[in-house]
């Protein structure tokens, strides 16, 4: 019992140090050909958005370039994601159905 308790804990404080670590990780995204960029960490949470004033007065190719450039943007985050829970080797844990 008291090693799962361990197990569980040490869980915890894996998933704190990645996310941690994916918070340092800045990742930007572009839609729009370039004129809409959204900047977003590694935990997915979008830290700035920039529109180019000529793409304003237009509302569809404003949506669409929003769409695009977000879409780009959760993508490079997952790429970045992926490659820092392999780095930092997962979640693996004895006891909870790791290695």
């Amino acid at each position: 019992m008291f090693s799962k308790i361990k197990a569980v804990q040490e869980l915890r404080s894996q998933a704190n140090q990645i996310k941690k670590a994916l918070e340092a990780e800045i990742v930007e995204g572009q839609g729009g050909w370039g004129k809409i960029k959204i900047k977003m960490d590694g935990n997915q949470e979008v830290k700035s958005v920039e529109i180019a004033d000529d793409i304003i007065g237009d509302k569809a190719k404003l949506e669409a370039g929003v769409k695009e450039a977000i879409n780009d943007t959760v993508k490079k985050v997952q790429r970045v994601m992926a490659n820092k829970m392999s780095q930092m080797g997962g979640l693996n844990l004895p006891g909870l159905g790791g290695k």
